[in-house]
């Protein structure tokens, strides 16, 4: 893996400024901490930081050809590049290296832009063409390599793989985007293409971007989304057979690299499946990484050392203790923006622990989206059916009264807490299943928000985001239009958010192939019986499974990846949480009202009420905002990042 950083200026007779671009660089050097590179030019200034995975003696970047007109700067994998070579050497290209950079840097010049509908793999880049002064900006289709891009005061345009790569740019201002902020509060991640600093953007899943000197915008397109074509009607054996041989290419292709290379295994379903097809695919036992707790209701290292055993893998383990929470502030400095997917900090441990092994490690994210994994996809498809049984006005008018009146029960058994079903049956599908999501309901956050905020909202809402999605959607199908939301929001905003940057802060390269975005095509075709059915999510997946894994392996309750953030909040954390929220950051903000802070610290601590899902978004924006408040040369030490992440001395 890779850091990137570049600038291209408003004013094309100028030069860009080496070192202003080295800090951008090198604010990434955990990225990269192998090789560094820069190319300067008359309008533009590239950098380059380089994790060596594949041909290691070549593949320098900035990878130039004056005599093409072309630099190119590249962060990711093509995991198709020996075919994609094969077929520009049938062209008449020759080749040098044997390396994926070279072949991308070939194909751009030989098909241009078309050339990306070809790609296969995680990637993020930058095209420089010399000829037409023009810059090129593109993400690979599902987002899983980031890309953050935006325009300094003197209106010269700068991007970076991480937020820092920007900030280390003193000409980049630092103003919370409000709607930024609601979409935080709502999500628990800042979804694409907004980042949560004005005029700061993410190029999103699936886009390229392209811009030159006096252009007012960058041309923004999409060249790539997600079908949900349905198939003619497919048998379950059938979608057995495929789904085996999509998924046995998948991981194959991703399992080449010139250094070490292993998987993550969490004893879940798609870890598992991904650790069984790489055991058919490796003569030698698959290295296997897990992470366990010191508290029973949220480890799961039995499946994974049960797994492990079956698979024959060479298994390694370690347990995170109960006050793992004093990462928060490393986490903070990771991150970048308000992040507060407590999975982070296992998920950091976990990369910890597998770069002591390995270099490249595989991980099984994807499988929830691609085939209705999560419990909230069989929550959302009945109350689904029975929204489609009444009309909107009679739900809203029967539903939403009995929402209102019913008491907010956390404390209850789970039968028992009907007032969020009640809630979601008065709304449609896009705003039930928005509400499903939210780590802090709409109602919650209106009491939460001061009225200085709310007017600097001007009655924004978090929704819009899904409201947006839903319009451009390939489906209306209930349970495919969640899964379409899920893959557009939480998926590139959370899930490959969280793993490419605690595994790039250990200079860890992650490869997901259950996201090879073939197999989310092929996944997004199924018939919706063939993914949940009779209650069981990923139905056709076990079901392919199963000569491969135990039963109980497959067929038992799933965990999630997650903390006892409840606990923590009254025990061990309470204490700074009261401090954060009363007299911190969150309180000076101006964004949030002081006596519903107070409300929630209290009636959480005394077990009156569970707010720990809100309490640790304020905690984590809380840590953000201390950060934001150092000077712009303090966000990231220039050319000290990968030390002090190693230290864990971010402050």
């Amino acid at each position: 893996m890779c850091g990137l950083a570049g600038i291209v200026l408003a004013h094309s007779g100028d030069s860009a400024n080496e070192k202003i671009l080295l800090a951008m660089r090198d604010a990434q050097r955990h990225r990269g901490p192998v090789e560094a590179g820069l190319y300067i030019s008359q309008g533009v200034g590239l950098g380059h930081r380089r994790l060596s995975i594949m041909d290691l003696s070549h593949g320098q970047q900035p990878m130039v050809d004056e005599a093409a007109g072309l630099a190119l700067i590249y962060n990711g994998e093509l995991y198709n590049f020996e075919s994609l070579k094969a077929e520009l050497e049938a062209q008449g290209v020759m080749f040098h290296s044997r390396c994926d950079t070279e072949v991308l840097l070939r194909a751009w010049q030989q098909w241009g832009e078309a050339c990306l509908t070809r790609l296969v793999g995680m990637f993020a880049f930058a095209v420089w063409d010399m000829r037409a002064q023009r810059i090129y900006l593109a993400r690979d289709q599902i987002g899983i390599k980031p890309l953050y891009y935006g325009f300094t005061n003197s209106g010269d345009l700068v991007f970076a793989s991480e937020l820092k790569g920007l900030l280390a740019h003193p000409g980049m201002k630092r103003q919370i985007d409000p709607q930024a902020l609601e979409d935080y509060m709502a999500l628990g991640y800042v979804p694409d293409p907004k980042s949560i600093y004005r005029g700061i953007f993410k190029l999103a899943p699936g886009h390229w971007l392209s811009w030159r000197t006096g252009e007012p915008q960058p041309l923004v397109s999409q060249y790539w989304d997600v079908p949900f074509h349905r198939a003619a009607d497919m048998t379950v054996d059938a979608a057995v057979a495929q789904l085996r041989n999509v998924l046995d290419s998948a991981v194959a292709s991703q399992m080449t690299a010139d250094v070490p290379l292993g998987a993550f295994l969490s004893g879940g379903v798609d870890s598992s499946a991904l650790v069984a097809s790489m055991s058919r695919a490796s003569p030698q036992p698959v290295r296997t990484c897990s992470i366990g707790f010191d508290h029973g209701a949220f480890d799961e290292t039995v499946y994974a050392r049960c797994v492990a055993q079956h698979l024959h893998t060479q298994h390694f383990e370690q347990q995170v203790n109960a006050d793992d929470y004093a990462l928060l502030d490393t986490l903070s400095a990771v991150y970048d923006e308000p992040f507060s997917d407590s999975s982070a900090l296992p998920t950091y441990r976990l990369c910890e622990l597998a770069r002591t092994q390995v270099t490249v490690a595989l991980s099984g994210d994807g499988g929830d989206e691609n085939f209705a994994g999560y419990r909230r996809y069989r929550l959302h498809a009945w109350e689904s059916n029975v929204r489609a049984r009444l009309p909107l006005a009679l739900r809203k008018l029967l539903f939403g009264l009995l929402g209102r009146i019913y008491p907010k029960a956390d404390w209850a058994p789970r039968p028992l807490r009907a007032k969020t079903t009640l809630q979601a049956l008065a709304c449609d599908n896009v705003e039930a299943y928005f509400h499903s999501v939210c780590t802090t309901s709409m109602a919650m956050r209106q009491q939460l928000y001061s009225a200085k905020f709310k007017r600097e909202l001007q009655g924004y809402s978090a929704l819009t985001v899904f409201r947006e999605h839903a319009r451009r959607a390939p489906t209306d199908h209930p349970l495919l239009l969640a899964q379409y939301l899920d893959i557009k929001t939480w998926l590139p905003g959370d899930i490959l958010t969280k793993v490419d940057r605690a595994s790039m802060a250990h200079s860890l390269e992650v490869r997901v192939p259950l996201l090879d975005h073939r197999l989310v095509e092929w996944a997004s075709s199924l018939p919706p019986e063939l993914k949940l059915k009779g209650g069981t999510g990923k139905y056709i997946l076990k079901k392919a499974l199963e000569p491969d894994l135990p039963h109980d392996v497959l067929y038992r309750t799933k965990m999630g990846f997650s903390v006892p953030l409840a606990a923590w909040l009254r025990g061990p954390l309470a204490k700074r949480a009261r401090e954060a929220l009363l007299t911190g950051a969150i309180a000076e903000c101006g964004y949030f009202e002081p006596a519903t802070l107070d409300r929630l610290v209290r009636q959480h601590a005394s077990g009156q009420r569970d707010h720990s899902a809100t309490l640790w978004s304020l905690l984590m924006l809380d840590a953000f905002l201390r950060r934001m408040q150092q000077p712009a040369d303090a966000v990231i030490p220039a050319g000290q990042a990968s030390r002090a992440l190693a230290a864990g001395a971010l402050p």
